[in-house]
């Protein structure tokens, strides 16, 4: 089996019939039969040069580094041995993942995972034995009715036959939205708040893995599963996320 995601030779599962009309465009509402037209995906979803470990946005001038890397992974390293994002989180990508996440727009998931998936075919991601989506605490997920992430991961593992499992990584400790802290107070909130199911911790040792979330911001949640994973044996942790936001000092 090639050791590289690449692109599903033909689409996976039922094609849907669109009318004529097609739909309007999620983003500008002009008529497209996707939900968000070819126009707009030139224009918002262009490729980046990212961190090899935290995916930030870096400057054009380093196109040519084999794996490069932001001063912050340069003096202190995440336990990461990859992290890959398709996007930068902003307009119009933060109000249409609020939308799904938070809207039951679940009609978008395909395009986002479009996005995703292209990021990792051109990222050249290593083919994982699991994506593990992060999970919401039980209170959440009753509140919201879906896990977002699991929505995303569940659809690129089956495009690419890839084991998906939404309760072999476990979150423990109810949190606060991490959104609602400062990046000081993300890291304090999320530790100890993950663990591996214990009847089925013996799967991962040797394992490679991809844990894969829609919004990465400070990294505090994907780095404090990957030290988890870590401890349970896992060989190799990539991240994988949907929109990673902006330092403060980039547009």
């Amino acid at each position: 089996m090639d050791a590289r995601l690449s692109r599903p030779s033909k689409p996976v599962g039922r094609t849907r019939l669109l009318s004529p009309c097609g739909r309007q465009c999620a983003i500008c509402r002009h008529w497209t039969r996707q939900p968000i037209c070819a126009d707009c995906l030139r224009h918002y979803a262009q490729p980046s040069i990212r961190c090899w470990t935290c995916a930030t946005r870096l400057p054009p001038s380093l196109s040519s580094t084999a794996e490069p890397r932001c001063g912050r992974c340069l003096q202190q390293a995440p336990p990461l041995d990859r992290c890959i994002a398709a996007l930068d989180y902003g307009f119009p990508w933060d109000g249409l993942l609020q939308q799904f996440k938070f809207h039951v727009q679940l009609e978008l998931g395909a395009c986002l995972v479009d996005q995703l998936d292209q990021a990792l075919c051109t990222a050249q991601a290593t083919r994982p034995t699991y994506v593990l989506p992060i999970p919401l605490t039980p209170e959440r997920l009753r509140e919201r009715g879906y896990n977002q992430s699991y929505e995303l991961a569940r659809r690129l593992a089956r495009r690419h036959q890839l084991k998906c499992e939404p309760d072999l990584l476990l979150r423990v400790r109810h949190t606060e939205q991490q959104a609602r802290l400062s990046l000081q107070e993300r890291a304090a909130n999320v530790r100890r708040a993950f663990a591996i199911e214990p009847r089925r911790a013996k799967e991962l040792h040797g394992q490679h893995i991809a844990v894969l979330d829609d919004v990465m911001t400070s990294g505090a949640t994907l780095f404090e599963t990957a030290r988890v994973l870590r401890q349970a044996g896992a060989a190799q942790v990539q991240a994988w996320v949907l929109a990673r936001t902006p330092e403060p000092d980039q547009p």
